[in-house]
C-alpha cells in the first residue's frame, strides 16, 4: 500500500464524495494530497485531519472551479504547498438537469465552466510542474458513453468533451512520459445523487449488478491509473458504472 510513496497530489474537489475518497486513497498509498475545495471548508478540514491521521501531509485550497483566476491561484497554491506535483486528479464538477429544449443559459453556462474548462485550465496550469511518470486523471461519467435516459443531455456532452481532452492531452504529454486517463463513474451514492433518490431503483435496474457504487470504488480505479501499474496506460478510460452501459 506505499506505491505512491513521495508523490505530491491535487484533487479538485475533494472535500466530499468521490473527490474526498480519491483524496483518502491516494493517502493511504502513500501520497500528500492537497484538494480544493468551493465552500465546505468544514468538510475540507476533516479530509484533510483523515490525510494527516493517516501520515500524510494535507492540505485544503479554497477554490471556486468556475473562476479561471481562482483556478490559476489553486495550481500555485498547491505546488507551493507540496514543493510540486506528480499526480494531478480533475474530479470538480457540477450537474444540471433539464431537456436542452428548456434548460437555461445559466445551467449551460455553470456546466460549461466547471466541467469543461475548469478542467483544461487545471491541466494547463500543472503541465509545467509535471515530471517524468507524471500522471493526469480526470473525472468524467458514464454518460459521456452512452445517454440512457434523457434530461442530461448537456451534462453529457461536458463529460463526452474530457475524453477528446485526455486523448489529445496523452498524445501532447506522452513523449515526456506523462500520462492522461479518465474515469467514468456511473451511479455513486454521493450527494449529488445518493443511493436513496427517487430515481435510484431504476438506475439499479439498468445495471448489470443491480447496485450503486461506492465513491471508494471510483478513488480505486483513480489510484490505479496513478501508480506505477498503470505506466503503459494513457489515452484512455475505465468505466466504474456496475455495467450500466453494456
Amino acid at each position: 500500500m506505499s506505491e505512491l510513496t513521495g508523490k505530491r497530489a491535487l484533487v479538485t474537489g475533494g472535500s466530499r464524495g468521490i473527490g474526498a475518497a480519491i483524496a483518502l486513497t491516494l493517502a493511504e498509498k502513500g501520497a500528500d494530497v492537497a484538494l480544493s475545495y468551493e465552500r465546505s471548508a468544514e468538510r475540507a478540514a476533516d479530509v484533510v485531519r483523515a490525510i494527516e491521521a493517516k501520515g500524510r501531509r494535507g492540505i485544503a485550497i479554497q477554490a471556486d472551479s468556475a473562476d479561471p483566476e481562482a483556478v490559476k491561484r489553486l495550481v500555485r497554491e498547491a505546488v507551493d504547498g507540496l514543493g510540486g506535483l506528480d499526480i494531478v486528479v480533475n474530479n470538480a464538477g457540477i450537474a444540471r438537469q433539464g431537456p436542452l429544449a428548456e434548460i437555461g443559459l445559466a445551467d449551460i453556462d455553470a456546466l460549461l465552466d466547471v466541467n469543461v474548462r475548469a478542467a483544461v485550465l487545471v491541466s494547463q496550469a500543472v503541465i509545467p510542474h509535471l515530471g517524468q511518470g507524471g500522471r493526469i486523471v480526470l473525472i468524467g461519467s458514464s454518460l459521456a458513453d452512452r445517454v440512457v435516459f434523457g434530461g442530461v443531455t448537456v451534462y453529457s456532452m461536458t463529460k463526452s468533451a474530457q475524453v477528446a481532452l485526455a486523448r489529445g492531452l496523452a498524445r501532447e504529454l506522452g513523449p515526456r512520459d506523462i500520462t492522461v486517463n479518465l474515469v467514468h463513474p456511473g451511479a455513486t451514492d454521493t450527494d449529488m445523487n445518493p443511493a436513496d433518490a427517487d430515481h435510484a431503483d431504476t438506475l439499479r435496474a439498468m445495471s448489470a449488478l443491480g447496485r450503486y457504487g461506492t465513491p471508494e470504488d471510483v478513488a480505486t480505479a483513480v489510484a490505479f491509473l496513478a501508480s506505477p501499474a498503470a505506466k503503459q496506460i494513457t489515452g484512455t478510460s475505465i468505466t466504474v458504472d456496475g455495467g450500466l452501459n453494456i
